[in-house]
């Protein structure tokens, strides 16, 4: 890879994940403010994996917001690209557990902070800097930050970065749902590499089988080099040229949230192409990102929260040898 002073820079949402932790006296459930937002997830999993990393977003000029600049910067990723909105409030996110033990989220975002991100305010030296730039569809649901998006995804791929991109489909957030599919399509067209999940791959291509899916996405967007496939507790894919390797789910009898777990495997994806190149990936450099990025995912959903609290290489490795 080219030199260039941050490894990876990340535009998109940061927010407040208000997620459950425990029960009031009253029997009622009680919300812990994490720190959250999948671009930074990303983007603190990269860090603990010796990336230098880069955020561009924004959040409210109030107590949260100024929580969130702070905890990104304890993470050690760059906040320069981070603008403070004096108007509108940083986002908030309510994630509730299900019976199945799916989230169920409820969105504080009419408007958030991050929707107003406008095109001046983007920090292009950050762009231009980067030797990969990752983004998110939640940055395509609204204006101003649509454009904002659309000019950094030129910039990115200008410069010559490998653009990474996590559809991330969070239905409340659309006021319609074909709306969402013609705004992740273009994402889609700028894309060299994708994390993309299971529910959200059979929907966007409107098949029923997770192959003929991915086929459907390759004829496409046929600039795609790497799709990651993450599938909950069934583990995950990868698909490379020719090459298709599957890794089985780390599952774990303590897990109390699945919130960044996706996000682990995404760092992993892109560190990985980092690591090897996009055109020197095989089927080994696959299968250990898939196994490493699953087992990271598996401390995750131990934890609150995702941001402040992504594993560290020792802990991976460490869970992987007790694992044999």
């Amino acid at each position: 890879m080219s030199e260039k002073k941050y490894d990876v820079t990340a535009l998109g949402e940061l927010l407040i994940d208000f997620t459950e932790n425990g029960l009031s006296e009253q029997g009622n459930p009680l919300l812990e403010a994490n720190p959250g937002g999948a671009p930074c997830n990303v983007l603190s999993m990269l860090q603990n994996l010796g990336r230098k990393t880069a955020f561009i977003g924004k959040v409210g000029n109030d107590g949260f917001g100024k929580m969130l600049r702070k905890t990104i910067q304890e993470q050690g990723i760059c906040s320069d690209g981070l603008m403070l909105d004096d108007e509108v409030h940083t986002t908030l996110a309510l994630v509730l557990k299900k019976e199945d033990g799916d989230r169920d989220f409820a969105f504080y975002r009419n408007p958030g902070a991050d929707m107003m991100l406008r095109e001046e305010e983007v920090n292009e030296e950050l762009i231009i800097n980067s030797k990969v730039f990752h983004f998110g569809s939640l940055s395509f649901t609204d204006e101003p930050v649509r454009s904002a998006s659309l000019k950094a995804l030129e910039l990115a791929k200008k410069s010559g970065a490998i653009i990474s991109f996590d559809p991330n489909l969070r239905e409340p957030l659309w006021n319609d749902l074909k709306e969402a599919k013609k705004q992740i399509a273009a994402g889609m067209k700028y894309a060299d590499i994708v994390k993309i999940s299971d529910n959200e791959i059979l929907w966007f291509t409107n098949e029923d089988d997770y192959d003929n899916a991915i086929s459907k996405l390759r004829n496409d967007y046929p600039n795609l080099r790497l799709i990651c496939l993450s599938l909950g507790p069934e583990g995950s894919r990868a698909y490379y040229k020719d090459i298709v390797v599957k890794q089985k789910a780390f599952l774990r009898e303590d897990t109390v949230d699945t919130t960044g777990a996706g996000d682990t495997l995404c760092a992993y994806m892109i560190n990985t192409v980092l690591e090897n190149g996009l055109d020197n990936l095989d089927e080994y450099s696959l299968k250990e990102m898939l196994r490493k990025g699953n087992a990271a995912a598996s401390i995750i959903t131990t934890r609150k929260g995702a941001l402040k609290v992504m594993p560290d290489v020792a802990e991976t490795d460490d869970f992987l040898s007790f694992l044999g």
